[in-house]
């Protein structure tokens, strides 16, 4: 994929990398090199800034993806990004209409879509306690339903059987599924209760939308949720050239949002 004579700019450059190693997991430098027509130096010196702000491991002779040491609060969450999310939430909230049966999950872009529902005669089903409580001062023609279940408190949902039994009576036309790592292999999360209720979500969906803010891209978690094949649409407000032809390749239909919409 190389790209000849055009320069690329260095953040431009370390973005493309993160989604290379993402992508595939692990990357050797020689591989970067023909990629970005760059020197094996500049390679080197690009892989030990990214593995100092901890987003790649530097291996001899490449680097491979690495996933978050600790899972953060909702609300550590909440304010990473905050501007991209807002961008990505609005896409997805015009994307609902009237009489919609919609699933929105825990993710913290998914609860801003939550804040901004004003359709009317909406079903609503989620297992996220903090939408719950979003939707509960909406008009009554935004029906909502949540789910039961056992408190996950870290991430604010209710998971295990009685909620995944309890989801199997439901069938909705769009699915809103967060992810805090997107790659290659799929999307994926940190807990395993909290992918299991949304591989169910998936199974009873008629369309797979994933909003996810640039951060993510080239992040392999603990827990693959799916393979991108599973997903229909990608909202996000940056992607790298990688990524594109990420989602090209398994048929994922990607919107770019934003100032970075070009």
């Amino acid at each position: 994929m190389s790209r000849g004579t055009d320069p690329i700019f260095a953040e431009e450059r370390r973005q493309r990398i993160l989604a290379m190693v993402g992508a595939h997991g692990r990357v050797r430098i020689a591989e970067l090199v023909e990629a970005l027509n760059v020197s094996e130096p500049t390679i080197r010196k690009d892989l030990s800034l990214l593995e100092q702000d901890r987003l790649l491991r530097r291996t001899h002779g490449g680097a491979i993806a690495v996933r978050p040491l600790f899972e953060p609060t909702i609300d550590d969450r909440s304010m990473l990004n905050a501007e991209a999310k807002d961008l990505i939430a609005q896409s997805c909230a015009a994307q609902i209409g009237r009489g919609d049966s919609v699933f929105l999950d825990s993710g913290t872009t998914v609860q801003r879509i939550a804040r901004l529902l004003d359709q009317e005669h909406v079903n609503i089903l989620t297992n996220a306690l903090g939408v719950a409580t979003v939707l509960a001062d909406k008009p009554p023609s935004i029906r909502h339903t949540l789910l039961g279940g056992t408190v996950r408190s870290l991430g604010g949902t209710l998971v295990g059987p009685v909620a995944l039994e309890t989801l199997a009576r439901f069938t909705v036309n769009v699915a809103f599924v967060s992810a805090s790592g997107f790659a290659g292999g799929g999307i994926s999360v940190s807990d395993v209760a909290d992918a299991q209720v949304k591989q169910a979500v998936i199974d009873r969906a008629r369309k797979v939308v994933v909003p996810i803010d640039s951060s993510k891209f080239g992040v392999t978690d603990f827990v693959t949720i799916c393979g991108l094949d599973r997903v229909d649409l990608v909202v996000t407000e940056r992607a790298s050239e990688e990524i594109r032809e990420l989602c090209q390749d398994h048929g994922v239909e990607l919107r770019v949002v934003g100032t970075a919409a070009s």
